[in-house]
């Protein structure tokens, strides 16, 4: 008997079709950890409503929760699309499957747009550094000086998505390799509790074009230089706790979500505290200088209202089910607003 969860389903009904990605491909990596939270969430595949844009990140909806909503969008444009499909209906978890050439190049303006009106989305950035779908031209988040067979060698200094969503007051914003499977499942399941944008920029290997070694966005470099802020387990029914204080190491320190459910944070590595946003900016930057991949959750905030809190966007029905005398104004509120402008 397959192994089922609450809901007695079966992980087989949360795939999608075959991937038609490289074999090795870290997108798959991080496709199957999507998979895998969603069905440990015990959430039905109807409850998640899936967006992407253009590229091999974008490919994704295909391959995943076959059974939920999806909407493949234009090169850059998926922000937009989600925001009206959300607005539409509160009640599903948008998940978004991006990529570094998307979401930094053509579609950084939606990109950052989406981040400072705080729509709760779970908004992944595969990034692998390279234009895989049109056979390995540099993208903004290449190496300076990255050399490509066909390319030549790139002479401009990269975006770091992380430090974009930062300067933008994202709520949510973490960082993680492929690689790393345990860590990048932790991240979603947190991700889809956020009431809130939640960043999660997930180093992707491509296989194909930018896999050696001495790429940032390789297997073999993000193994040896990974650095992790912090070890992480996700309690989704945990009663609220609240810690005050800077952390220490060995300090466990539980981040309550907006629906109580916690993300529990143990400290490996350093004196470093989520909530504090001046503090993720300067880890960016030190791992920069150090040259090592900082894995973890760099920035949470659970205090900034998200956008359809801002807009006193109905809860009880969805927008997309509502009945038309509770969408249309009554007559007497339109013959006031007549007056006014007239």
């Amino acid at each position: 008997m397959a192994k089922t969860n609450a809901l007695g389903l079966s992980i087989a009904e949360y795939k999608g079709a075959p991937t038609t990605l490289c074999q090795g491909c870290g997108h798959n990596s991080i496709i199957s950890q999507i998979i895998s939270a969603v069905f440990e969430e015990n959430l039905p595949p109807e409850a998640v409503v899936k967006f992407s844009g253009i590229g091999c990140s974008s490919k994704a909806p295909t391959y995943m929760l076959g059974r939920s909503f999806g909407f493949n969008s234009l090169h850059g444009r998926m922000p937009s699309i989600a925001t009206g499909a959300l607005f539409g209906d509160l009640s599903l978890i948008g998940i978004a499957m991006s990529g570094d050439g998307d979401s930094a190049a053509i579609g950084m303006g939606q990109f950052k747009h989406i981040i400072r009106r705080n729509m709760p989305l779970v908004y992944i950035i595969a990034n692998n550094g390279v234009y895989g779908l049109t056979k390995g031209q540099f993208s903004p988040t290449s190496d300076r000086g990255l050399k490509l067979k066909k390319q030549g060698v790139n002479p401009f200094e990269p975006v770091d998505v992380c430090m974009e969503a930062l300067a933008s007051n994202a709520t949510f914003v973490a960082r993680t390799f492929a690689g790393d499977p345990k860590q990048v499942k932790t991240l979603i399941k947190a991700a889809m509790h956020h009431q809130g944008i939640a960043i999660l920029d997930i180093i992707s290997p491509c296989v194909s074009f930018n896999n050696q070694p001495s790429s940032t966005q390789s297997y073999e470099w993000g193994k040896q230089h990974e650095v992790i802020l912090h070890d992480m387990q996700f309690l989704p029914d945990a009663k609220e706790i609240q810690l005050q204080g800077e952390m220490q190491p060995g300090e466990v320190r539980e981040v309550t979500m907006h629906d109580g459910s916690v993300l529990v944070l143990k400290q490996v590595e350093r004196d470093y505290d989520p909530t504090d946003r001046f503090a993720a900016i300067r880890a960016l930057e030190e791992a920069k200088e150090k040259h090592i991949l900082l894995t973890g959750l760099l920035h949470i905030d659970t205090e900034r209202p998200a956008l359809p809190e801002i807009y006193d966007l109905p809860t009880d029905i969805p927008l997309n089910r509502m009945p038309p005398e509770r969408l249309r104004p009554a007559p007497d509120t339109i013959q006031t607003i007549n007056a006014l402008m007239f």
